[in-house]
């Protein structure tokens, strides 16, 4: 296989199917949330973190959420369209009030609701009560899950009395073509479900005092039932791949292996994009391995509020993806690039995982609440991960010299690189960023980027980062406070006295630009080489290790490996061009699914029957263009 396209599937924000339950594999762009709606499921999420960050819960209502739709936030938004203060509210975050914050929050969203309810039912037009209709489902949205979850029966009757709201509306037509008057009685009565149960759950003067909080009506919750809301990332959130999407180089590729005859490499390969190996929250809402690391790179898109202070960050030891490893620090980090881990160890921003086993089981069971690997699983991650190679780049020599290739800019910042400085105690950059040695040494200092926690304090030392392929890492340090590597020579010559002219600073950014840049960064799409056509073969390689493992009668991994790509292989059949194929690939998800059916039942021969089906359609599909 000569390339990878990791996908996954944002839960929070599409509802795609899933063959067997499992976590899917298809982005699918959210619709666009209401500021107010927006706010409310903010506040939730943020509610919901050990310790609570105050400052964002008051800056999801005043502020527009991340690629909002809107250039306004929730506050302005009521301020400008609706009778409905947010005053009891805001003092409610100004005292830090969790409760009262949820019961307040819940009850503005409740009276919107009712609002843009009244104005549906009074409007003297079809267009004006459509119009009205959509913005009151809109603000229902931030109810939905939680009355689905709790009251399915209520949700359907809730959903058809939206439908019947819209019906009632009536149409303006086309070009005065195709009119429907609105019928008051109709919206009247279908008005009443909704506002019904808003009454009982939602408009309430006090709510139970609840440990999470969510979406659920209060009914549910005084039942003392236990109600599970599927778990969702919040508006603002992306989980998306990055884009371009990152060019993968494996290292049994270039020597012209194919993946399909190392089947422990092509099962770690599996596990990298499989969100099963995780826990809830980050199962359910389709985080993997390969979210975080697109192509073994950095996913620089990554975002996801309470848990990111930018893009490509993330706080891994918070509150929301393993409570009980939540070490209460406010402190992400920016996503490390994984090109050339087998060179890059020890492991960890500050080294403290000697071993890749070890640093894979941490993120596995400490930092995203999963079960305990197997150790064949951990083998499999290993063996895949060491793979990992550097991008290929012409300006450099293997011992990390420069070539004729580079600017002469580069050349003179190569002897600035490796020139003694008093402030960096008579060492050079070379000393730590050693050129013959992949640009590391395999240590950790400290050289005062981190701020110190408490006096005395000795935990500002880092592992000593790469610089290969850093041309497409921005931006820099640990917490990606340095937007360019610009940013990075002024810091260093600033705060270690180095003593640099301008033209020094010119120089020696253009060599740290020669030494991170590489030949062909990214995956060049086009007609042939499409997105399905590397997911498709991606998956099929995948499935490759059941020539291993059935007549190894290993049904545990048997069973990882069927819920993870038949679920995929469907769900990406939504990207595919050639539409008249797509039932073939859905067909052939079935029939995955048919070799883990068996696998339950312990029928090895109707197992091994289905797998041989399964290879021989897959080679048919393969043939036809996408």
């Amino acid at each position: 296989m000569t390339s990878r396209f990791p996908a996954l599937l944002l839960a929070a924000f599409a509802g795609a199917l899933a063959l067997s339950g499992s976590a899917l594999a298809t982005p699918a762009k959210e619709a666009p949330w209401l500021p107010e709606a927006a706010a409310y499921r903010l506040t939730l999420f943020l509610g919901n973190l050990e310790p609570l960050p105050w400052d964002d819960v008051e800056a999801a209502w005043s502020e527009p959420h991340r690629n909002s739709d809107f250039s306004f936030g929730a506050l302005a938004r009521l301020d400008e369209d609706s009778d409905v203060k947010p005053d009891t509210l805001m003092d409610a975050i100004s005292s830090e009030d969790r409760h009262a914050v949820f019961a307040e929050a819940t009850r503005l969203i409740a009276l919107r609701l009712e609002e843009e309810l009244d104005r549906a039912i009074a409007a003297e037009s079809p267009a004006t009560a459509q119009r009205a209709v959509r913005e009151a489902r809109e603000l229902y949205r931030a109810f939905a899950d939680g009355i689905a979850a709790a009251d399915p029966e209520a949700s359907r009757r809730i959903g058809r009395a939206w439908l019947e709201l819209a019906s009632g509306a009536g149409s303006p037509g086309l070009l005065g073509a195709g009119t429907t008057p609105t019928s008051t009685e109709a919206m009247t009565t279908a008005r009443a479900v909704i506002s019904d149960y808003l009454a009982d759950n939602y408009l309430l003067d006090t709510f139970t005092t609840r440990r999470t909080l969510s979406a659920l009506p209060e009914t549910a919750v005084l039942s003392g039932r236990s109600v599970e809301v599927p778990p969702s990332l919040p508006p603002g959130s992306d989980i998306f791949d990055q884009d371009p999407l990152p060019l993968l180089v494996l290292n049994f590729e270039e020597q012209g292996i194919d993946e399909t005859d190392l089947p422990l490499v092509a099962y770690g390969d599996m596990l990298f994009d499989s969100a099963q190996i995780f826990g809830s929250p980050a199962r359910d809402i389709g985080i993997a391995c390969s979210t975080c690391h697109n192509r073994s790179d950095v996913n620089q898109r990554l975002f996801i509020p309470g848990a990111s202070h930018q893009p490509g960050a993330i706080d891994v030891d918070g509150a929301f993806f393993n409570p009980i490893f939540n070490d209460r620090r406010d402190d992400p980090i920016d996503i490390p690039s994984l090109r050339g881990l087998r060179f890059t160890g020890p492991y960890g921003r500050d080294g403290r995982f000697a071993s890749l086993r070890d640093f894979s089981r941490n993120v596995i069971v400490n930092e995203f609440g999963g079960e305990e690997p197997t150790p064949f699983m951990l083998d499999a991650l290993v063996a895949y991960m060491l793979e990992f190679d550097f991008l290929p780049n012409a300006m450099l020599t293997a011992d990390g010299r420069l070539t004729s290739a580079a600017p002469e800019a580069a050349r003179r910042g190569e002897a600035i690189f490796n020139r003694p400085f008093a402030g960096l105690g008579d060492r050079s950059c070379a000393s730590c960023h050693v050129p013959d040695a992949n640009f590391l040494d395999r240590q950790a200092h400290d050289i005062s980027s981190v701020a110190q926690v408490y006096e005395g304090a000795r935990a500002g030392a880092l592992d000593t980062p790469t610089l290969l392929g850093t041309v497409y890492t921005a931006p820099y340090f640990h917490d990606g406070s340095l937007p360019t590597l610009a940013a990075v020579v002024d810091w260093f010559d600033e705060t270690k006295s180095l003593g640099l002219t301008e033209a020094d600073r010119d120089d020696l950014t253009a060599y740290l630009e020669a030494v991170g840049a590489a030949d062909e960064p990214y995956e060049a799409f086009g007609s042939e080489n499409t997105a399905f056509r590397l997911a498709f073969s991606e998956l099929t390689t995948f499935a490759s290790t059941l020539d291993t493992l059935i007549p190894q009668r290993d049904a545990e991994h048997i069973l990882l490996l069927v819920d993870t790509v038949a679920a995929d292989l469907a769900a990406d059949a939504g990207t595919m061009s050639n539409l008249a194929a797509r039932p073939d690939v859905y067909a052939l998800a079935k029939g995955l699914e048919e070799v883990g059916a068996a696998v339950r039942d312990e029928d090895w021969a109707a197992a091994e029957a289905s797998w041989s089906a399964f290879k021989s359609d897959a080679n048919a599909i393969d043939e036809r263009a996408f």
